[in-house]
């Protein structure tokens, strides 16, 4: 979105009897978002406000006060809509300066409803191609049916189904996150992390304050990857709203993520504790099917070139796989290959088969960087096991290498 349009958009509501220019900035409506207005249920808050948006584009000012009065009855808790009305009341009587004009609006209160109102027009606006797949989603187990994939610079969170392998967009959902950014480092700075992490449970409404709305989902923050870099911190979920608050700013949670509870309760659906993969990213990027499964195999064939240099008992050219700066069971690089090397000395064959893997680029890292957990099932001449790892690989000079190795 540009500055032009943001300027519009916060200056500029209505210069003609409210025929916002914003609208012009970005040119036509999509037949695809028209479709969307048009045949989305009644109920649903995104259509809803698509529909007035697209009124107030074509100069419709009492069809998008009807449609504001509309929506009211189904979300009287909404106060972004209480404050479109406004301004439409207000543009019968005279041109309007800026969204809120109402004299003696609370200025901060006004300011977070315009930017949840860019944030939700962007979302009209820039709906991504269902035809593409985000990046992250390289590879979901069988038993993950749907993936979660939040985009904090859109204020966006994507639903993906695992359709036989390939992630299917779902639904995408408005979402507010920390007061104070992205990129959680410690305790109380009310940022979000970023990062790839896991739904672990499930805390319903009756167990809560009524800061977090309908129920709560907290995820794996901090993971693995989190604690090698020093961040600390706990408690962040996903959870709903207020009941006197139908949604919360773009930047509001104390570190949270936070959806409005008929959304909260829409997207449970798709949540299975214990096996839901959360990717939170401040950007989202989406590949074309060709280019995702690309960098799917490329990725698949460092795996088992690694399984296989393993099985092989060449300690040399399994630890090439093996980034400089690799730590795992608390151990640098030189100790690991000391401890290998001994290990293979005493066996006479290893054979190693891997299965039930998911594989996600971890957004926001120096580096390309996927985590991949699977199960492993190890059998040499002198011990058998299974168990799940975690493998965190790097690129590495165009190569992908292990940078973190453990058990899930």
């Amino acid at each position: 979105m540009n500055k032009v349009l943001l300027n519009s958009w916060r200056g500029r509501l209505a210069a003609a009897a409210l025929a916002v220019p914003l609208f012009a900035v970005l040119g036509p409506v999509p037949a695809q978002a028209q479709v969307l207005i048009e045949h989305t249920a009644s109920g649903d808050v995104e259509a809803a406000l698509g529909g007035i948006f697209k009124a107030i584009e074509d100069n419709k000012l009492e069809d998008a006060y009807n449609r504001v009065n509309a929506l009211l009855v189904a979300r009287p808790n909404y106060r972004l809509a209480y404050l479109i009305k406004g301004d439409l009341l207000l543009a019968r009587g005279a041109a309007i300066s800026k969204m809120g004009a109402m004299p003696g609006a609370p200025a901060d209160k006004v300011s977070d409803l315009r930017a949840e109102a860019l944030q939700r027009l962007r979302a009209y606006r820039e709906k991504p191609p269902v035809d593409q797949i985000p990046r992250y989603l390289l590879q979901m187990r069988a038993d993950q049916k749907h993936a979660v994939v939040i985009d904090t610079k859109k204020s966006r969170l994507y639903v993906y189904a695992n359709d036989n392998g390939r992630p299917r967009f779902v639904a995408d959902f408005y979402m507010s996150h920390g007061k104070n950014g992205i990129d959680k480092v410690r305790e109380g700075d009310q940022k979000t992390p970023i990062g790839v992490y896991y739904v672990t449970s499930y805390l319903p409404k009756a167990k809560l304050a009524d800061i977090y709305g309908n129920g709560a989902f907290p995820i794996n923050y901090p993971n693995d990857w989190d604690k090698r870099q020093g961040r600390n911190g706990h408690g962040i979920w996903l959870h709903g709203v207020p009941q006197d608050t139908f949604a919360r700013a773009p930047l509001a949670s104390d570190g949270c993520v936070a959806l409005s509870n008929a959304d909260l309760e829409m997207m449970g659906k798709s949540i299975d504790p214990g096996r839901t993969p959360v990717i939170i990213s401040d950007n989202v990027e989406f590949l074309s099917q060709d280019d995702w499964n690309t960098e799917r195999q490329s990725l698949l064939k460092a795996i088992d070139d690694w399984r296989r240099d393993w099985e092989s008992r060449d300690t040399d050219a399994y630890l090439s796989h093996y980034a400089r700066d690799f730590e795992g069971d608390g151990m640098s690089l030189k100790e690991w290959a000391v401890r290998k090397r001994q290990v293979n000395a005493g066996k006479t064959f290893i054979k190693v088969k891997l299965g039930d893997m998911d594989m996600f680029r971890y957004p926001g890292t120096k580096k390309e960087m996927v985590v991949v957990t699977f199960q492993q099932d190890y059998q040499s001449s002198n011990l058998s096991n299974a168990m799940k790892k975690r493998l965190y690989w790097i690129k590495d000079g165009g190569t992908w290498k292990i940078v973190d190795e453990g058990a899930a």
